[in-house]
Order: structure tokens, then C-alpha cells, then sequence
């Protein structure tokens, strides 16, 4: 018989220092980020920083696919709720592009100048503004903390309305934490100041998904416990509760790397993300 229990949340949330050569992210990203974007913007295919609200990283970056869009995409990066921001991720938009969808990426406001409550409704904004600028079904992706906010949003207390609730056909989180409680139990939460309300309140596995909901919670086979704990762990609860769920542990991909497929336009991740 073996017993399980988290006696360091700390490493357990650890991502850089238990990954080999785990120090070259976020770095690693910036380059391929930057070419892919730029190649976009003199093929007049991007539309950055578009407003969504009044703060100063209300932005997202819009990527138009060759002609007439199919719908959108919308991918929510990651950082913990407190670093990070849209320009790291670009090169993702790729794989949805080539099947002929936009692609929206938002930053947001971090901790801890704002709480992971107010992230959502920053986020809920942004999926808003993008889909009054797409038509067609809008899909949800978003990595470690950014899968908490695309879950988030397919909640019967998600910030979005109904008409853009309606429109959602498939959300995949990517490593996402979808239970807050374990982050009050790490050093960081001296910054995301999550307390027991906020963690009812905005943890996608405690609360109810639309009655439409359609999610796939992915992983990297190598990553840490908590994450692939964290990824069954939604998808657990949904099956229980109606939604159309799906688990699945990519082999021999980190918290780092798991994400490169969707720069991939024949890679699962992609095709998942973009099926049903």
C-alpha cells in the first residue's frame, strides 16, 4: 500500500529547477516568439496590442489566418498569476493559423497588483473584445496558470456572456492548475494573497462547467506530480458533473516544452485543440 502526501508545495509547483537546463526558459521562447510575429506583421496578418480595458496590459495580439477566418483562439499564457506576458508566445498561434483560425493572445494584469479574481474578469474581457472582432466558434487554451483561466472561463460563474459562452466549442488546458488551494501553501502566495474564499470561489475543479463544456486537460509526462495530479484532476470532476472530458499525458514533455505543439499544425495538441 502507498501513501501519498505533499510535504513541500513549494517544489512541488517548482518548475525551471527540477527541469535539466531548466534555466533557459522563459529566455528560449523570445526569439521564435519575435521572428514568427514579425513575419505576421510585415505579411499584414497581425494586429498587436489591441485595447481591451483601461490598465496597462490590457492588450492582446490578434494573428489573422490567409483569408476568411474559421473562428478563433484564444491562448491564455501562464507564469504563476505573476509573470510573464503575450509577447513570449507568438509562435504558438502557428498551428491554429495554418487550419485558417485567428488567434488571440492577451496579457493581463499580474500579482500582485491585482488578485487572481480580478485576472479572470481581465481575461473574460479580453475573450470578449476578441470575439466581437471573429466570427465563427472560439476555442480556449492557456498553460499552468493560463489553463486555470481558460477553465475558469467555461464555469457557470465565468465573466463571459452568454453569447460568448454559447460560442465556446473546445477548451484545452495545458498544465493548468485547477485547484487554488494548494498555491496558499506556497511561498508565493505572499504576492497572489489567494485566501480560502478566492480559492472556492476561482477554482475551476470546485466549481460547475457549462452545461456545453467540452475539455481536454493535458500534461507533460515528465512534469511534476502536482501538475499531472492537477490534470486528472479536473477532468475527474467534470466527467461527474456532464462535461465532455478527455486526459492525456504527452510523452516525454516538461512543463516547458509541452506547449510546442501548437506551433505544430499536425501535432495532437493542435488537432485536439481545433476538433469538435
Amino acid at each position: 500500500m502507498f501513501f501519498h502526501q505533499v510535504t513541500d508545495f513549494d517544489d512541488a509547483y517548482a518548475n525551471g529547477p527540477n527541469i535539466a537546463r531548466g534555466e533557459r526558459w522563459p529566455g528560449l521562447w523570445v526569439e521564435p516568439a519575435a521572428e514568427y510575429r514579425n513575419a505576421l506583421e510585415a505579411d499584414g496578418r497581425a494586429r498587436l496590442d489591441q485595447p481591451y480595458g483601461e490598465r496597462p496590459r490590457n492588450r492582446f495580439d490578434l494573428f489573422l489566418p490567409e483569408g476568411s477566418a474559421k473562428g478563433l483562439v484564444v491562448y491564455i499564457h501562464g507564469g504563476f498569476w505573476l509573470r510573464l506576458e503575450k509577447s513570449f508566445w507568438s509562435h504558438l498561434a502557428a498551428g491554429p493559423l495554418a487550419h485558417g483560425y485567428a488567434v488571440a493572445m492577451p496579457s493581463y494584469t499580474l500579482c500582485p497588483d491585482i488578485r487572481i479574481g480580478g485576472i479572470v474578469q481581465e481575461v473574460g474581457a479580453a475573450i470578449e473584445t476578441a470575439a466581437s472582432l471573429v466570427e465563427g466558434p472560439i476555442r480556449l487554451t492557456g498553460h499552468s496558470a493560463g489553463g486555470h483561466l481558460a477553465t475558469r472561463m467555461v464555469t457557470t460563474t465565468s465573466p463571459l456572456s452568454d453569447a460568448t459562452r454559447a460560442r465556446i466549442a473546445n477548451t484545452v488546458s495545458i498544465a493548468g492548475v485547477h485547484d487554488l488551494r494548494p498555491m496558499m501553501r506556497t511561498a508565493m502566495n505572499a504576492d497572489l494573497k489567494i485566501d480560502e474564499a478566492e480559492a472556492l470561489a476561482e477554482s475551476p475543479a470546485l466549481l460547475r462547467p457549462l452545461d456545453n463544456a467540452r475539455v481536454t486537460c493535458w500534461v507533460g509526462g515528465t512534469e511534476r506530480a502536482e501538475f499531472r495530479r492537477q490534470n486528472a484532476l479536473l477532468a475527474n470532476i467534470w466527467t461527474g458533473l456532464g462535461a465532455v472530458t478527455s486526459c492525456f499525458e504527452e510523452p516525454d514533455r516538461h512543463h516547458f516544452d509541452v506547449i510546442d505543439g501548437l506551433a505544430d499544425p499536425d501535432h495532437a495538441l493542435t488537432r485536439t485543440l481545433l476538433t469538435g
